[in-house]
């Protein structure tokens, strides 16, 4: 089973796309970076859980985010 996962990337015309792997068109073009992101969790929430990877300007990886309910690979150590 493929992981549901979107990509928040730059447009090069400008504002930021959701993109979904391997997709030519992107699932959502909005005006600002958190906006994308939190295009991008809905979509994927809406959709069973995943992840939402983020890209900054130059196109590299900056940040992952786990979208319930899916299943983090990394969660956060419980402090207690």
């Amino acid at each position: 089973m493929a992981r549901n996962e979107r990509h928040v990337v730059p447009n090069p015309n400008g504002g930021w796309d959701v993109k979904k792997p391997v997709s030519s068109r992107a699932s959502a073009h909005l005006r600002t970076q958190a906006e994308a992101q939190t295009r991008a969790g809905q979509i994927v929430h809406n959709t069973g859980g995943g992840e939402v990877i983020t890209h900054g300007r130059d196109g590299r990886i900056r940040d992952s985010d786990t979208i319930a309910p899916g299943n983090d690979p990394n969660p956060p150590r419980d402090l207690k």
